[in-house]
């Protein structure tokens, strides 16, 4: 399959202004011959930061390696997608990729000898050992944002996780203000309806399944649990997970989600994320009302410093002109390793070390710092 090479946008879209397109409408354009390059430079400059961001989080340093890194990450997911595979929301399969890919490369010797940054032990090095990307006390939750639909997905993970006003995933998904505030509340009762069934459908022992609908009221209406189901919280782990997450539903859906999801580095994602650190109450509250009933989401307030708007667009011009080169080099590799032209897996392809990634297709050479 042949990919044209996007151009380079012009400029950034300004904060809360999405073109009109919706992400799964680009992603169909992807196998168009006129509206390929259209639908990649769009996609890049929606998702581009959190990928790079969450990249150079997985590596433990910044740098061309975070470019890398994201740029495979995004030729992965966009190849996928572009081949018929069905997925949820964008941003999240993205970052998954990204780590996912810190993970394989850190497995890699010849890439660790060109990204030696992959051998960090707070970063590639540490990913690889993990056992498991999801902790066991977000096994609920990781089950039941996967079942939620794209729509569902992208809605609580822009204005939740990112932080971000309504606007943003209601453009992302081409629909009204109104529509997506709406479905977001939708969106918000059928994660915690999901998380309650993974519950159910997960238990262990029948008196797990008997507790099911004991652990929910307490944790929607702030109420203490009765007796009988402290005690058995004391002896199950699943059933002291579950209540913990059906908690988190109300009051740090956010945090939640970010760690169903990533697993790795989630604190730190959250942390990086700039709508969060625009919010007059923090972080960590970006998004959140305080002291209200369930912690219903609100709009952030818009940014009021002039030069740091100024700086983060000038940062994201130059990120995103990057990036249409790197992944532009990435799908034309890959092309020529669909025609089995390109060198094998491990093969040197100049005096410079440069070396295929095995199973990207994504040519890497002697890091520039990380």
């Amino acid at each position: 399959m042949q990919y044209p090479h996007p151009p380079r946008p012009p400029h950034p879209p300004h904060p809360g202004l999405v073109p009109g397109e919706s992400d799964r409408a680009l992603v169909a354009r992807l196998r168009d011959t006129d509206g390929g390059h259209h639908a990649v430079a769009l996609l890049l400059a929606r998702h581009w930061r959190a990928a790079h961001d969450y990249a150079a989080i997985c590596l433990a340093g910044s740098g061309s390696s975070a470019a890398m890194v994201a740029t495979a990450a995004y030729h992965r997911v966009l190849r996928r997608l572009a081949g018929g595979a069905v997925g949820g929301a964008l941003r999240p399969q993205l970052l998954v990729a990204v780590r996912d890919t810190v993970r394989a490369w850190a497995a890699d010797d010849a890439a660790c000898v060109v990204l030696p940054e992959l051998r960090r032990p707070t970063g590639g090095r540490g990913l690889r050992a993990a056992r498991s990307m999801t902790s066991e006390k977000r096994q609920l939750a990781a089950w039941a944002f996967q079942a939620l639909p794209g729509a569902f997905q992208c809605l609580l993970w822009h204005t939740e996780v990112e932080g971000e006003p309504i606007t943003v995933p209601a453009g992302l998904l081409a629909m009204d203000t109104d529509t997506a505030t709406v479905t977001l509340e939708r969106a918000r009762e059928q994660f915690r309806a999901s998380c309650l069934r993974a519950h159910r459908e997960l238990a262990p022992t029948r008196e797990c399944r008997f507790h099911n609908r004991l652990l929910e009221a307490p944790a929607r209406r702030g109420g203490a649990l009765l007796p009988d189901v402290r005690r058995h919280l004391g002896e199950c782990r699943h059933c002291r997970h579950g209540a913990e997450q059906l908690g988190l539903c109300e009051d740090g859906l956010p945090l939640l989600l970010a760690e169903s999801v990533l697993g790795w580095g989630a604190r730190r994602y959250l942390g990086s994320r700039p709508a969060r650190a625009a919010s007059p109450a923090g972080p960590w509250a970006a998004g959140r009302v305080r002291g209200t009933p369930g912690g219903r989401h609100r709009t952030p307030p818009a940014d009021t410093d002039e030069a740091g708007r100024r700086h983060r667009a000038s940062v994201a011009v130059v990120v995103g002109l990057t990036s249409l080169v790197l992944l532009a080099t990435a799908l034309a590799v890959m092309d020529r390793t669909d025609d089995h032209t390109a060198p094998g897996p491990h093969a040197t392809v100049s005096g410079r070390g440069l070396v295929v990634v095995p199973g990207t297709g994504l040519v890497v050479g002697p890091s520039a710092g990380g």
